[in-house]
């Protein structure tokens, strides 16, 4: 975690500059806590400032529209929920490489963010559709594209046959995640959340891979 204002990072003499990547989390973090506070309609750019200690053309400075600032909040929260295989990695077997592709964090189940970027989502998507664009380009769609990259991987080296790997991939995805109404109406424990989607997500690779190739 960042510290709130800049003059936070300051020695004694000659201020520190602070470089892009560090202004760009210092602003994220500051984001999600007006989000949190305030809800999506609430988190202007200026409220959003303010809580980073920073001005406002610094922060367009750094993003340079509400829109892109939430989809890079968006996929801060991706990378707790999956990450890029490791060169090493990519040799596995097609079923190892979906579960440590799809195997989250721990922060996924204590973090009260990707709630509330959710229910703000839904309910200002209407008003909003330039924000529930990058939601979905940043969040879904690009976690689909993550999983089809294997699994052209495994089309590639005839470790199976799937004749659309595109919407095979949305399928293996959602499959493996829990049903959003159900997260939104009646939210679980986050280790009780943990443990039932490890069992989900390896049920939901058993079908998958025991199931594909028989449709092809």
């Amino acid at each position: 975690m960042y510290p709130k204002n800049l003059s936070a990072c300051r020695g004694p003499g000659r201020p520190r500059q602070l470089d892009t990547t560090e202004r760009q989390a210092i602003i994220i973090d500051a984001a999600q806590k007006v989000i949190l506070s305030q809800g999506l309609g609430g988190t202007s750019m200026a409220a959003i400032a303010q809580e980073a200690g920073m001005s406002k053309r610094t922060l367009y400075g750094i993003f340079e529209s509400r829109a892109v600032l939430f989809a890079a909040i968006v996929r801060r929260i991706r990378n707790t929920v999956t990450r890029p295989l490791a060169e090493s990695e990519l040799e596995l077997p097609l079923a190892e490489r979906l579960r440590l592709l799809l195997t989250p964090t721990d922060e996924k189940f204590s973090d009260l963010l990707p709630l509330a970027i959710l229910r703000a989502v839904i309910a200002e998507a209407d008003r909003q559709p330039d924000l529930a664009r990058e939601f979905l380009q940043e969040g879904p769609y690009a976690l689909y594209g993550m999983v089809r990259l294997e699994l052209d991987r495994s089309v590639a080296s005839g470790e199976i046959r799937i004749s659309d790997t595109g919407e095979a991939a949305r399928l293996m995805t959602d499959m493996a995640h829990e049903s959003v109404l159900e997260h939104l109406l009646r939210p679980q424990p986050a280790l009780g959340r943990q443990e039932a989607y490890s069992r989900r997500l390896e049920l939901a690779i058993r079908v998958f891979i025991g199931g594909i190739g028989d449709s092809e």
